[in-house]
This record gives structure tokens, C-alpha cells and sequence, in this order.
């Protein structure tokens, strides 16, 4: 069964840096591609951040170029979600999920497993 457990979320300052991480088990891992993204209140989720099984490749949503960095580390089943420069409207609940395969995509469909979510919050 495969598990995805994000952490790091919380309260931010307009302008701070948050890193999110999500521990993956219940599958090969370094075999597949991961990705994050956010849902904001009432509004629909959204693609963040994609990387690819080796990490060598990676995508971003034009609104987080730049600012945010995805990262993975195969031998402790994590990625994460560097956030500088953060912006109002980053907050956001932001989940990751795994992909059905080893390609980075920016598709919500792409992706197979997803965690529960962690919270956001960048104040102005």
C-alpha cells in the first residue's frame, strides 16, 4: 500500500521560505515520478512542481518559477518543495502524489498516489 505523508507546511510572513517534504513508502520509490501541487479555497488544484524518477528533469507552473524548487532524495523516499519569495497567494493546501511512471508530468491524471495534504499560509 502505498503511503505519502507531507510535512513542513504552516504559517509564513509575504516574502519567506517554507520547505515541504513528503516521505513516500509502499512502493520502488526511485522508480517513478513525483509531483506537487495546491488547492487554494474554493478554487480548483492545480499543478506546482514535477520531477522525474532521477530528478534530472524537472517542471514548474509559470507562477512558481523561479521561487520554488522541487527536489528528491531516492535513498530516503523523499522529495521536496523549496518555497522562497513566497506570496500571498501561494497559500494554498499543497499535496504531492506519485506518478504512474517514471516521467515528470504536469497532468493531475499523470499521478496515482496522493497524500492528505499540508497547509500553507503566507500572510501580507
Amino acid at each position: 500500500q502505498v503511503q505519502l505523508v507531507e510535512s513542513g507546511g504552516g504559517l509564513v510572513q509575504a516574502g519567506g521560505s517554507l520547505r515541504l517534504s513528503c516521505a513516500a513508502s509502499g512502493r520502488t520509490f526511485s522508480s517513478y515520478a513525483m509531483g506537487w501541487f495546491r488547492q487554494a479555497p474554493g478554487q480548483e488544484r492545480e499543478f506546482v512542481a514535477a520531477i522525474a524518477w532521477s530528478g534530472g528533469i524537472t517542471h514548474y507552473a509559470d507562477s512558481v518559477k523561479g521561487r520554488f524548487t522541487i527536489s528528491r532524495d531516492n535513498a530516503k523516499n523523499t522529495i521536496f518543495l523549496q518555497m522562497n519569495s513566497l506570496k500571498p497567494e501561494d497559500t494554498a493546501v499543497y499535496y504531492c502524489a506519485e506518478g504512474w511512471t517514471a516521467q515528470a508530468k504536469v497532468d493531475q491524471s499523470e499521478y496515482a498516489y496522493w497524500g492528505q495534504g499540508t497547509q500553507v499560509t503566507v500572510s501580507s
